[in-house]
């Protein structure tokens, strides 16, 4: 485990949250987007996208050890990537009832995205609380090694 091993934990988290934050304003900017995608020769709105993250793996050197059975130290974790973005498609399109405008069905129905701007706010404010969390580590992280740097003095 290098010294910097926390710094790198800390800057996976940071680059993880701020990924899902751009997926959140994207869902934001596009709450009125009825047409979103072409299927079958329709317009679809706007699908609400949603970010999964997952433990980043280890190096091949540890986990080489750990497959030969010998213990692995310094092996608390390594950060964590975005392993995908996906669309929402278990919530249904909202159904909104306005004949004037150009996308609606033959009832005067439109089909708008599934996006709850409520939702939305509350996980921006919790990628937001977790990248600020992150930040707060890593300058902890910094300001420790610096000290260490200042025993040799």
């Amino acid at each position: 485990m290098s010294i910097f091993h926390s710094l790198n934990t800390s800057a996976s988290a940071l680059t993880a949250q701020r990924m899902r934050m751009d997926v959140i304003s994207s869902n934001m900017a596009n709450i009125d987007t009825t047409r979103g995608r072409m299927v079958d020769g329709e317009w679809q709105p706007y699908r609400r996208k949603t970010v999964t993250f997952q433990p980043r793996e280890g190096q091949f050197a540890t986990m080489l050890q750990a497959a030969m059975g010998r213990p692995v130290k310094g092996s608390a974790g390594y950060g964590v990537t975005v392993s995908r973005i996906k669309e929402d498609t278990e919530t249904p399109f909202k159904l909104v009832f306005d004949p004037t405008h150009p996308d609606a069905n033959e009832e005067g129905y439109v089909s708008m995205p599934n996006v709850d701007p409520l939702r939305e706010t509350i996980d921006l404010l919790s990628a937001t609380r977790s990248f600020e969390a992150n930040v707060t580590v890593l300058n902890a992280n910094k300001a420790m090694l610096m000290k260490a740097l200042e025993i040799g003095k």
